[in-house]
């Protein structure tokens, strides 16, 4: 196996690891205290800090890993969520709603420390006259990472309904370790230092293309999480009186499949024909987003099929949802200088995590004053944005 096959190979199993107990945690957490009578504006501040801190880590993750190292802020990663999760094994009369955030603002550190890593390291393993390869590993990367997640919140339901939340906790935390463990003796220790001390300020993008990528990524995500991270689980619970495992298994086979569509997003968008996205592809794609969401909440309007046009209608979203994504995760790749590529990649996951912060507020808030429909359109008003953002990025400008 060639060296950066197999670099490439250890990283996404990184990856994969820590995505799998991420996204079972965060099913715990919200099917754990909706069980235990919290709103669902109380449930969505639980994340604040996880997303909050997630905009921090990728400003000043960037930053440090330009100094030590990918691998290195890996690693890092690996390890803070594994003291998340630890802190989270307490008496339940413990996990009030400060210290659950506390615990979140940890495992956000430690996620977009992993994720910045990761994305940053494949630029550094492709050749820059391959941007066909480097569009394909970057979707297989992403693709297989959100089927992972996928897995990992119909694990979390099942874990609650048939272990209890703290053995799962207790599980994952042992698994997590060993994957460190295996990680610290595969990876290069030296792979993505920059061959310059960056300055602090250097974590601001200077490219214009960097920027308006990364504010189209703020509401692209932003977008997503105003109805699915909060709102669509509680509804799916309230509304719909599906059982725990049934909602678990419901939202994990949709980002299952998210995740199988952004691998596949390479053919999608005519990779086979030569085509490499630029800012038209980004456009475009988010406008066929926006008119899918507002078809779901025309039909939410009306009452017609609730639960039939909830479930179709969230697959078709998940499907566009997920060719943008790829688009997006290929061009901020693309796009970011190769001598400190992390400074950019984490300004752009800077967006992001924004982006996912401000969606879990207004998720909860949203959809307690107002319900779902209110949450839909918010999102297709978000994803309006993007497209608008996404139409002035350049054409071609990648290509040689």
């Amino acid at each position: 196996m060639k060296p950066a096959i197999r670099q490439y190979a250890v990283i996404t199993a990184n990856y994969w690891a820590f995505t799998l107990t991420d996204g079972a945690l965060r099913m715990l957490v919200v099917l754990y205290f909706h069980q235990l009578g919290y709103s669902p504006l109380e449930i969505a501040s639980l994340f604040l800090l996880y997303e909050f801190c997630g905009v921090i880590t990728n400003l000043i993750g960037g930053w440090l890993a330009a100094h030590i190292g990918l691998n290195k802020a890996m690693h890092l990663g690996l390890a803070l969520q594994i003291v998340a999760l630890c802190m989270m094994l307490v008496e339940p009369e413990q996990l009030t709603i400060l210290y659950v955030m506390m615990a979140q603002a940890v495992s956000g550190i430690a996620k977009d420390l992993n994720k910045m890593s990761a994305k940053s390291s494949i630029k550094l393993l492709v050749p820059n006259d391959a941007q066909g390869k480097l569009y394909q590993w970057i979707a297989l990367l992403t693709g297989s990472k959100n089927t992972l997640k996928g897995i990992g919140f119909f694990l979390g339901g099942v874990l609650l309904s048939q272990f209890g939340f703290s053995a799962a906790i207790s599980g994952m935390t042992v698994a997590l370790a060993l994957v460190l463990l295996v990680s610290l003796s595969l990876l290069r220790e030296d792979l993505g230092k920059a061959t310059f001390k960056p300055k602090f300020t250097d974590i601001f993008s200077k490219s214009e293309a960097v920027n308006r990528l990364s504010a189209a990524r703020l509401f692209l995500f932003g977008a997503r999480d105003i109805w699915f991270v909060i709102a669509l689980p509680v509804f799916l619970q309230e509304q719909l009186q599906w059982q725990h495992t049934s909602v678990g298994a419901f939202l994990a086979s949709w980002v299952i499949a998210y995740g199988f569509i952004q691998a596949l997003a390479p053919k999608i968008t005519g990779l086979q024909k030569g085509k490499i996205p630029d800012g038209q592809t980004a456009s475009f794609w988010a406008l066929a987003l926006f008119i899918a969401t507002m078809l779901i909440t025309g039909l939410l309007v009306l009452d017609w099929q609730v639960e039939e046009a909830l479930t179709f209608g969230l697959f078709v979203f998940g499907a566009l949802f997920a060719i943008n994504s790829s688009v997006h995760s290929y061009l901020i790749v693309a796009y970011a200088q190769e001598d400190g590529v992390s400074l950019d990649v984490g300004f752009y996951y800077m967006a992001n995590a924004l982006g996912r912060l401000i969606g879990t507020l207004l998720s909860g808030w949203i959809y307690q004053s107002f319900g779902l429909a209110a949450c839909l359109l918010s999102t297709a008003t978000f994803i309006l944005i993007a497209m608008l953002i996404s139409n002035r990025l350049p054409r071609h400008s990648v290509v040689k």
